[in-house]
């Protein structure tokens, strides 16, 4: 059984040349949407995902417009609507230290260098300059962790635990 994740959602249509606005959920969209890359398009009602090779990608606003290649009309594409984009395990490439994937990231429990729990990581945000790690802590309330390595001292994904070392203000 294969495994999948996600890469974004189409969330609609882009003109009339069958280009289709994505929601992105992935760490590296220049290799995700680059030409000739394939995507998978997993649709509700439809038992195997449609291969999907990218003809073109640009972004417009916050959303990654792509056109697949055999798909250059409006009507083609109508049809792929709330259908999530993904790729196979086999397409994730091994990388650099301290470089993560979010679905390594998402899930994991934070604690304080001095052992206190502060919750754990349910969004990636990516603001810019560095990403962003979202926490749900135990109250219910959500911390804003920057992933700098001033405040993240230790990332363990097989254990699913992050070590951090909080800013002043950080945590208040």
């Amino acid at each position: 059984m294969a495994k999948w994740f996600n890469v974004g959602k189409i969330v609609n249509t882009h003109g009339i040349k069958g280009e289709v606005r994505v929601i992105s959920r992935t760490d590296f969209p220049e290799e995700r949407y680059k030409v000739g890359n394939k995507l998978y398009l997993f649709l509700p009602n439809e038992a195997q995902p449609k291969e999907l090779t990218v003809k073109s990608h640009r972004t417009h606003k916050n959303f990654d417009l792509i056109v697949f290649e055999g798909y250059e009309n409006i009507n083609l594409v109508e049809k792929f609507r709330d259908g999530i984009l993904k790729v196979p395990e086999s397409q994730l490439k091994d990388l650099e230290e301290d470089e993560f994937y979010f679905h390594e990231i998402i899930g994991c429990l934070v604690k304080t260098t001095q052992g206190e729990v502060i919750g754990k990581i349910t969004e990636i945000l990516t603001p810019g300059a560095n990403d962003v790690w979202v926490v749900k802590g135990e109250n219910g309330k959500e911390i804003l962790i920057p992933y700098i390595h001033d405040v993240v001292k230790e990332v363990d994904v097989q254990e699913k635990m992050v070590l951090i070392e909080p800013m002043e203000g950080l945590l208040s």
